[in-house]
């Protein structure tokens, strides 16, 4: 979310910098220029006012036409600047340098019949620092009310545009450093916003995760933001609370159970020394009796791997998997099946009891339906980050619709409802996992069977 909002934020805010500095550029363009044409204004003003009191043709021997040849020759040689007093025919009364003449084209052409009018030059037009251009400011002679001539000046824009593009250089650097304040305002920003919001998902990925325990840790944000996580706090406490009665209840439940029914066990124990022998009756009541025992004591171990958390540690898995295999060779030797492993030096962490019990609920569940003659493999292996212990069977195998349910709580398949069991071996195994981060999945196995993938992490829960 960061990766979205901080650009986002980043672009607005350089545009608004941009949508500043921009007019501020061409606003400091401007006021260069517009000094420098009222300088140029003024000096053509005065030398206006000098030049209508020269004679018209007495340039040459008219002390007034020397006077004002030799101020714009010194004005020329001082500041660079071409200027020259023009008659309405081009002749010039005086000029400096001797061989400029009127602007025969483009802008210095338009202002001068301007300045023939008796207006004095507009603005002109804007020189930017990438133009070699140059400035022409032009101002009527008047005598006696009419225009005699016009007073020119041609000024060169280097020293202009320099000044110019300095200024540009510090608004640019005062952009640039706008910017980087902006930057580390928008980090601020965003960190401060999304703070919340990134422990408020770590705390829902860990309850998810099955530590219900997690809450979100009082943190600064936005005020909606910190109301979130109160109520997220709220709704978790109460989650807890009713999963916590929830397994309270199983566990009560199954264990006041247990002495009713040993009793119930006993009398029938009792009341079958009084019938013949071989009485199926009994018998069936004596099956369903410790049916219902075993189903008892499922609850309440499924009630106990929900609750207890799990002790996490380095574990040897493939070490792990050759004891459990060992334990349940006899068992499988017994009924004709070959049980075998397939060795790997596999490290994980995980619950070594939990995970036992598991592998020892999956590995009984594999020998039930597996045929004398078949084979039960049991392998580890490591899968990135994490480690696997597969367990393939030899049975007939389940459809995807019953794959699809194999793990529910007191789920049997149909066709299996003959074979002992309570149908909590595999919840059992899954609640064990899941509590030190593991998982357990289910598919078809090749060329037939079902295949059973235990997985737990390779990495320390602290990382």
């Amino acid at each position: 979310m960061r990766t979205r909002l901080l650009p986002l934020l980043i672009i607005l805010m350089a545009g608004v910098l941009l949508a500043l500095g921009f007019p501020l550029a061409v606003s400091l363009a401007a006021a260069q220029q517009q000094r420098v044409v009222v300088d140029r204004i003024d000096d053509t003003a005065r030398v206006a006012a000098l030049a209508q009191f020269v004679a018209e043709g007495r340039t040459g021997t008219d002390e007034r036409a020397v006077m004002l040849e030799e101020e714009l020759t010194r004005y020329y040689e001082v500041y660079g600047i071409r200027a020259g007093v023009f008659y309405r025919d081009h002749g010039a009364m005086a000029r400096a340098p001797e061989n400029w003449t009127v602007p025969g084209t483009g802008e210095g052409r338009q202002s001068f019949q301007e300045a023939l009018l008796g207006r004095r030059s507009d603005d002109p037009e804007q020189v930017w620092p990438w133009q070699n251009g140059r400035l022409i400011v032009d101002s009527p002679v008047v005598r006696d009310g009419d225009v005699v001539a016009v007073v020119v000046t041609d000024s060169p824009t280097g020293q202009m545009r320099s000044r110019i593009l300095r200024g540009w250089l510090l608004i640019a650097a005062g952009e640039a450093a706008a910017m980087l304040v902006a930057v580390g305002a928008a980090f601020r920003l965003t960190g401060w916003v999304l703070r919340p919001v990134r422990v408020l998902d770590a705390a829902t990925h860990d309850i998810a995760t099955g530590r219900m325990n997690s809450r979100v840790a009082a943190a600064g944000g936005p005020p909606e933001l910190r109301r979130l996580a109160s109520s997220f706090n709220e709704m978790a406490d109460n989650v807890e609370e009713v999963l916590e009665q929830q397994r309270a209840f199983v566990a009560d439940a199954s264990h006041q159970l247990r002495n009713p029914l040993a009793a119930l066990l006993l009398r029938i124990e009792l009341l079958a020394l009084e019938l013949p022998d071989g009485n199926e009756e009994i018998a069936s009541v004596r099956t369903e009796g410790k049916r219902l025992a075993q189903v008892l004591d499922d609850l309440l171990d499924l009630a106990l791997a929900e609750h207890t958390a799990a002790d996490l540690r380095l574990t040897d898995i493939g070490e792990l998997v050759a004891e459990r295999v060992a334990a349940w060779r006899a068992l499988a030797e017994e009924k004709g099946v070959r049980l075998t492993e397939h060795p790997a030096a596999v490290t994980a962490w995980a619950d070594p009891v939990a995970l036992s019990s598991a592998l020892d609920a999956v590995i009984d569940n594999a020998l039930k339906f597996t045929p004398a003659g078949e084979e039960v493999t049991v392998s580890a292996a490591r899968d990135g980050l994490t480690s696997t212990i597969v367990i393939h069977d030899g049975g007939p195998g389940l459809t995807d619709g019953e794959i699809a349910r194999i793990g529910d709580r007191f789920w049997r398949s149909n066709r299996h409802q003959n074979i002992k069991g309570s149908g909590l071996g595999l919840s059992i195994s899954r609640a064990l996992l899941a509590a030190g981060g593991g998982s357990i999945a289910y598919t078809h196995g090749e060329p037939g069977g079902l295949r059973v993938t235990l997985t737990v992490p390779r990495s320390s829960p602290t990382a």
